[in-house]
Formats: C-alpha cells, structure tokens, sequence
C-alpha cells in the first residue's frame, strides 16, 4: 500500500499574549516571502488547507496558518473557565505580531477572511513598518450586524449547529458540496461561546471607519477582496473601504464568505495575481 503524505507541517508555538502564557498551534508549507494566513470568526486555521497545498503558492511564500487561542488545537488559557471569552483589537493586534515575533518572521504578509480581513485593515494603519502587505478577504471598515448575537451561546440550542446554520447562507450556489460542508465543520466543532465572542470584535470593537482612510498603501500595500454572494461583508462595503485607501477592490465571481475553502479553484484565480504583484515588491 502507498500512503500520499502533504508537505504541511503542523508544530505548536509557546509565546505570551496579554500577560499570560499560551500555546498556540500553526501548519506551515513552502518557503520564501512568508505569508501569515488568519482564519474567521468562530473556525480554525483548517480553512486555509488548499493554500498549504498548493505548489504554485509555497515555491515563492512560507505558508503560515495558525489557529487562534480557543480555536481548533490552541488551547484557551490556563484559568479560561472563570472568564467569558471575548476577542478585542488590542488582544487580536498581539496575538498575530506575537505569533510572527515567536516565529522571527521578517516582514510577512498578513492575509485574513471577514474578523481577519478586518483586523488587517488596523495592522496595515498601525504596523505598517512590520509587514509587506496585507489582504483582506471579504474586509471592511465596518458593516451593520445582520444577525443576534445571543442566540450563538444558549444553554436551549445546540451552539454549532446554530453558528453553522447562520453562515451557512454565506456560502456560493457554486460552490462544491463537499468544501461547503468541510467549511461548515469548522462552525459545527467549535468551542462553546467562541463564535459569540469572536463577533465582539467583529461587531462592538472594531468599527475603523474613523480611521481607514488613514492607511497609507504606499507604506502598507493593501488588497481587498470580496465575494459577490457575500451578504455579511458586502460588495458595497469593501467598495467603501477601499476607496478610503485610495485602492481598487477587487469583486469575486462565484464565491461567498469563505472563498479559500469553500471553492478554492475559483479563489485561486483571484488570489495568484495578488501574490505575483507582492512577490514584485522590493524587499
């Protein structure tokens, strides 16, 4: 019998977040430009298996996918059951220059969907000098929350099976039935109250509309990049957000909220000519 074995490597990674000790796991493949990949709200760094795999990517780029503290393999702090789990921008902000300070990553890119597609937007205005680019996938400023919050952490409903039933409708008609599925499996497996509270961030900590149009592209390079069926991040919302930074934003056919694993060829042939552009950027 043959065995087929992927080049991606998972390791966990020991570093300090907000005082306090944490072990954060992350799958790497390739070498070259490294690029940090940030999963959504509520799933794990599974999302980003394709770009693990692709050889196209890793012959140029470090592929780096780490799940975030509570998600997937990165345990919760030690003490987490006496405290409710609630994501900011300053806690998110050091978790991603913590995890590239414990890894020496020289200037990465930073590429993340929806919570990740937004906090870019605030490393590219703060941290400028410290990445080569970002990209934000389904990325705004702001959006007006489209669902209740409080129904993702009830003791009367099953938690996954109500945050997979909500995004559910964010994934394209076009996309393949499988990928639709295995990116609903990051919402069924989540942790309790994780979902809940990745959307603190997303919706009362993170309105950057008073400051995007600060973002010097120059400094930072930004791409946006959204999905047409995108209901949560819009269209018209990453139009708005990019013309603040002075960018053209980039409106992708056939895929919604999640389009690095929901159909990961039709993302592809939005995503390569980003990656040739930032590959052309003089160190």
């Amino acid at each position: 019998m043959s065995a087929a074995i992927e080049p991606v490597v998972g390791r966990y990674v020991h570093f300090d977040i907000a005082g306090r000790p944490h072990r954060v796991y992350f799958e790497e493949a390739g070498s070259g430009i490294p690029l940090v990949c940030l999963h959504t709200a509520g799933s794990d760094a599974t999302q980003y298996r394709h770009i693990l795999n692709d050889a196209g990517i890793t012959d140029r780029f470090r592929v780096l996918a780490f799940d975030m503290p509570w998600h997937g393999k990165s345990l919760p702090p030690a003490g987490y059951h006496d405290e409710e789990y609630l994501l900011t921008t300053d806690l998110y902000t050091e978790t991603i220059r913590g995890f590239c300070a414990a890894l020496g990553l020289d200037r990465p890119v930073v590429m993340g969907c929806s919570m990740g597609g937004r906090i870019v937007l605030h490393l590219a205005h703060g941290y400028a000098d410290e990445f080569r680019a970002v990209v934000g996938i389904e990325a705004s400023d702001h959006q007006q929350p489209w669902y209740d919050r409080d129904w993702l952490h009830r003791p009367d409903v099953h938690g996954g099976e109500v945050c997979a039933a909500l995004i559910s409708g964010l994934v394209a008609p076009q996309s393949p039935d499988e990928y639709r599925w295995e990116t609903l499996w990051g919402y069924l497996a989540s942790g309790p109250g994780i979902f809940r509270g990745d959307l603190h961030f997303y919706r009362a900590d993170s309105d950057y509309r008073d400051r995007v149009a600060a973002i010097d592209p120059a400094k930072c390079p930004v791409w946006l990049l959204t999905g047409e069926y995108d209901f949560s991040c819009t269209p018209e919302d990453t139009v708005r957000t990019a013309g603040q930074i002075g960018i053209e934003a980039v409106i992708m056919k056939e895929v919604g909220h999640f389009p690095m694993s929901e159909n990961p060829a039709q993302f592809r042939t939005y995503l390569m000519p980003v990656l040739d552009e930032i590959a052309a950027i003089p160190d």
